[in-house]
Formats: C-alpha cells, structure tokens, sequence
C-alpha cells in the first residue's frame, strides 16, 4: 500500500507482509530487477502446497506462480504473462467453487502477500490490499466499532467476495460489501495502472460492484465503515418433519416483519451429532429455523417467543456473542482440503409451492440413497433498496436465496454427491428468479445462461460494453466470464 500517514492505523498482518525471498532458478527475466515477490515453478518444494485451493476438487498446475508484494509486482506479472502468451489466474483466498484461482498451465498471481489493512477513522474508510481476507478487514476494524459488510467465513478473501457483491450478516442493515465500495487501483490486461471512483472512472466501479474479476486485477479497495454494535444474538430452533409447513411459512412471516439488523434463516436436513441436540435426533431429519440478530440484544431476543409459538421445539440453541467472533463461526465447516459443490438461487418470493419443493430436499433419493441438505436465507432490508441499476449485482429484489452445499473426502463420491445437489437444485427451479455470482458453478448448459441468472439483459449489455473497452481480449477470462462482445439487451 501507499504510505500510510499519522492520523491513519494501519493494521499489517506482518507476518505475511514481509518479502518472502526469491527462488531465484524459476525466477523468468521478464520479471524485472524491480520484482519483489516470491517466485515458485513446478520444481520448487513450495509448488505443490501453492497450487492447492479451498475446494479439493480442483487439481491445476500452473507453469508458474507469483506472490507479488505491492501493485507494481502485479504489474510486472502481468505483463510476464501477456509477454509469453500465458493464461492467468489471481489467488486471494482461493475460494471459488470452481477452482478460477488456479491456472492449468498459465500464470498464477497470488495475492497472499498483498493483506494489508489501513484505517481512516476520521472519514470512516478502510484501504484494503488486493490480497486480504475477511478477517483481516474485521480484525483492523471491530477494534473501533466499525465495519465493512462482508461474508460469513474470514478466510474467504475480500477480492473475489467484493466484487462479485458480497452477501452477508450485515447486508439488510447495510448492504452488500460492493455497495460500501468507494475506490478501486486496478491493474489493466496491459499492466497500466487505473483508478475506478465516482470522480475518476464511475463506469469501472459501477462494474466493479458485482461484476466479478473480469476488468482486471484490484490490488487495493477502499471501502466505507459503518458503526454497529458489537453484540450479536444468535438463535436456533430445531423441529420434527410433521412440522416443517408450519415452520416455513413461520420463516415467511417472520422475515417479512423482521428488523434490518435480524436475518432469518432456515434449513432442513439431517441432523449430526450436535452437543445440543438429543442424541435420539442425531441421524434424524429435522427443520430448523434461526436468525442472527446485529444490534440491541434485547430486540433480538424478543423475537424467541414468535418462533417457539409456531410449533413445539425439539431442540433450541441460544448464543449472545460478538461480532468479530460470529465471522469466523463457520471457519471450521468452510475448511479447506475438502471436496465441494454447491448449487443455488435466488426467489423474490417464498410460495407454498416453494416450500413444498424446499422440503423435497430434490427427491425422492437417487440409487444413491443420497438426498442433500438446504438452506434459506432472507434478503431484502438494505441491499434491497439500492436502486436497481446503480450497480452491477442485479438481484435486488430477491427476498431469499436458497443453497445446498454438499462436501466429502472421498473421489468415488463425486457424482453421488454432485447428483443429489442438482436433483435439490432441480426442484427449486420453477421458483427461482436469479442466482449469485460468486455462487455460479459451471455446468453443461453454458456459462451463458448461468450469466442470465446471475445479471438482468441490460446490466449483461453493459458489462459486455465495459468488458470490451478495459479486456478486449478477454485476458481475464477465469472468473465468472463476461465476453467483450456486442450483447442484445432485448434477446
């Protein structure tokens, strides 16, 4: 980052924020003299854990990788890769579903040198390196009572989570991360150097407030704080399958009512060995119905009795906690290492046709014996009130988004697993009005379609424009590509 000046804190995870050294035999000249940051090829001992990402799934090799330490380093990479005529791919935390952090074969720039954090807490803003990860966004800033909204899982990294949008515990309150995105320093297909703002290039930011990494590489975000409070009340409620209509239309009710700081959630599934569950409802299927409430906890608790009312609760588990402690609360399921898939969507409403297809779970069971897990998430609140066309996340009027996640070990599992989140995926559908980008994951029917879920016609024209004029030749292409082709907002 620049310097930082006195009446900034700036927060280095310092540790990473050292040069980390050369490896000088897989070091190529174009690189520069000036190049800083650590350079791996195939033959490096490092290589092998560099080219790992969060899901397992993917097994790439890159001809080389790169942790650059400052803007300048992920220029010269750039321009390394353009010069040899080399695919690239940028890490930060590595968490695409379908691996567009690892090249096979082409140039990997990794970020994880790049995590710098630096406050301005006079004008509430945050300058964040291109390689952080939520945590050290939260960790910079919960110390002042302020924060960025962001994801739920603080290894994810803020590049990738930012730009395709950012969901979150914060986002009816106050939105999603892209909507808190005031500034941008992106590196170009050519290596040149841009600024994206209101004032400097409105069109680069628009796009870059959901469009996903397709206009180049982000080395530094500034984004907006906002005070909240530190308290969090979280509670979950667990009922029997004879009343899960009951329970959803009660997640209806309650959503449609609930505070911007409260989000309502719901899944069914079978149940695991959790410490507060009977153990006579571990192995069984079950609904549940939760919130997680950002604000006064006595507000938050008061909505308790609503929920025990809509049926009889087999299981309830309570928590008052704080913020900082609630984003790293699914650390440990999002683990790396491990296989995933997951499908998703998004609906404007939840009819009773909804419901019935959300408690199908997609089946009857394959041959398998396999049926997946889901989960419903309200919406709404702050991220629906932004104006329809101010950014390039398109669902704004989404109410819910729905997901089944599905992670296991073992290869000879891939189909199975992959089968029965497709059958779920399948039956909700008919209800469906949109998708996630970040949640996008490739399938046979055509990365074009997956793009007309994820975006509405004229925000897809626009970001084709866009991509046309900063990418024409698609050089960022591993990402949830945008072609830099004319697009008709009308087909």
């Amino acid at each position: 980052m620049s310097g930082a000046r006195r009446s900034k804190r700036t927060h280095p995870p310092s540790a990473l924020c050292q040069h980390a050294g050369v490896t000088t035999r897989s070091r190529p000249a174009e690189l520069g003299a000036e190049f800083a940051g650590e350079v791996i090829g195939p033959d490096d001992a490092a290589y092998q854990d560099a080219r790992q990402v969060w899901n397992a799934m993917v097994d790439r090799r890159p001809a080389l990788i790169v942790r650059p330490t400052d803007t300048g380093d992920v220029q010269a990479a750039v321009r390394l890769a353009r010069s040899r005529g080399w695919e690239i791919s940028v890490r930060c935390g590595g968490h695409s579903i379908v691996g567009h952090s690892v090249t096979d074969g082409g140039l990997m720039i990794d970020l994880s040198r790049m995590r710098g954090v630096e406050l301005d807490l006079d004008q509430r803003r945050a300058r964040v390196q291109g390689g952080a990860l939520l945590r050290d966004l939260d960790q910079a800033s919960a110390h002042h009572g302020l924060h960025t909204p962001a994801g739920v899982v603080s290894h994810t990294g803020v590049a990738g989570l930012a730009l395709g949008g950012g969901e979150g515990w914060l986002g009816r309150q106050l939105g999603l991360t892209c909507d808190s995105l005031l500034c941008a320093e992106v590196v170009s297909a050519t290596g040149e150097l841009m600024v994206a703002s209101e004032t400097d290039d409105a069109d680069l930011l628009w796009a870059l407030r959901g469009g996903g990494g397709n206009f180049g590489i982000v080395t530094e975000f500034t984004f907006a704080l906002h005070p909240i409070r530190p308290e969090v009340v979280a509670v979950d409620c667990f009922y029997g399958p004879d009343d899960s209509v009951a329970v959803l239309r009660g997640l209806r009710e309650l959503a449609a009512t609930a505070p911007d700081e409260t989000t309502f959630a719901a899944w069914v599934g079978t149940a695991g060995p959790w410490e507060f569950l009977p153990a006579e409802l571990h192995g069984q299927t079950l609904v549940n119905l939760s919130f997680i409430h950002v604000g006064d906890p006595d507000v938050g608790r008061a909505l308790v009795p609503a929920m025990r009312a809509i049926a009889p609760v087999l299981a309830e588990d309570a928590e008052t906690l704080s913020f900082l402690k609630l984003q790293s609360y699914s650390d440990g399921a999002m683990a790396h290492g491990h296989r995933r898939y997951w499908k998703s969507h998004y609906l404007t409403e939840l009819t009773d046709g909804a419901i019935e297809a959300f408690l199908s779970r997609g089946g009857p069971a394959g041959e398998d014996g396999l049926v997946a897990n889901g989960n419903l998430e309200a919406r709404g609140g702050a991220q629906g009130r932004i104006g329809a066309d101010d950014t390039a996340f398109a669902n704004r009027d989404a109410a819910f988004s729905w997901i089944t996640m599905a992670v296991w070990d073992d290869p000879a599992e891939d189909e199975a697993r992959m089968g029965a989140a497709r059958r779920f995926a399948d039956a909700m559908a008919p209800f469906a009005s949109g998708v996630y980008v970040n949640a996008l994951t490739d399938e046979a029917d055509g990365a074009e379609q997956s793009l007309a879920d994820a975006y509405r016609p004229r925000h897809l024209a626009r970001l084709a424009a866009l991509k046309a004029r900063y990418d024409p030749d698609n050089v960022f292409h591993l990402n949830q590509n945008v072609a830099p082709v004319a697009f008709d907002p009308s087909e």
